[in-house]
């Protein structure tokens, strides 16, 4: 009887463990790929790249949203510069990752297609293309990345104000204005407390 149980549970937990791992699967190609490209920098004397979550949020809403494109020889590393695909919801997806296009102007969005995502087939689409010249340049500080089927996007990130990606002001200022309102009910509250 208890190995009945045993047998009807061994596939849900197998299928557990599979989906578990598999994220982290993603985040390590992701992380490799950072690793890749700051080793690519660090030869070339320039600074390695720091993680910025803001921008790897939005490059994975990006990857999202390229995943039903076929891969072909106008798309990713090898499009023309003006003919990348305009998304009408791009305002959208910058909400999503809590940023607003003032914050990300000075940053440089990298698209690739790569079937399976071949990790040393990824690295050389952005070291060995035209992307090479922005990852050899000096004002990007930071990235991103987000991944998704066989498309794989890297945002570069700055330190100034217009490519620092950092999260909208609007939503600070919301939760500012929150924590600010709790308290005062929290004080009106005490004093109605000590009156009694």
């Amino acid at each position: 009887m208890a190995s009945s149980h045993l047998c009807l549970l061994l596939p849900l937990l197998l299928c557990s463990i599979l989906l578990l791992i598999h994220p982290v699967s993603c985040a390590n190609e992701n992380d490799n790929l950072l690793q890749g490209i700051n080793a690519y920098r660090v030869n070339l004397n320039l600074t390695a790249l720091k993680k910025n979550d803001n921008a790897e949020c939005l490059a994975g809403e990006l990857a999202d949203q390229f995943k039903d494109q076929p891969c072909t020889n106008t798309t990713g590393s090898n499009t023309v510069p003006g003919t990348e695909p305009q998304f009408s919801d791009f305002p959208n997806l910058l909400t999503k990752c809590h940023l607003n296009a003032s914050v990300t102007r000075d940053g440089f969005i990298m698209p690739a297609c790569v079937p399976n995502l071949d990790p040393s087939l990824v690295l050389s689409n952005y070291t060995e293309s035209q992307y090479s010249e922005s990852l050899n340049d000096t004002k990007y500080t930071g990235a991103g990345i987000g991944s998704k089927n066989n498309w794989i996007v890297v945002i570069l990130t700055t330190d100034t104000s217009t490519g620092n990606f950092a999260p909208s002001s609007s939503n600070a200022a919301s939760l500012v204005s929150r924590i600010g309102f709790i308290y005062h009910l929290m004080f009106l509250l005490m004093g109605y407390v000590f009156l009694l």
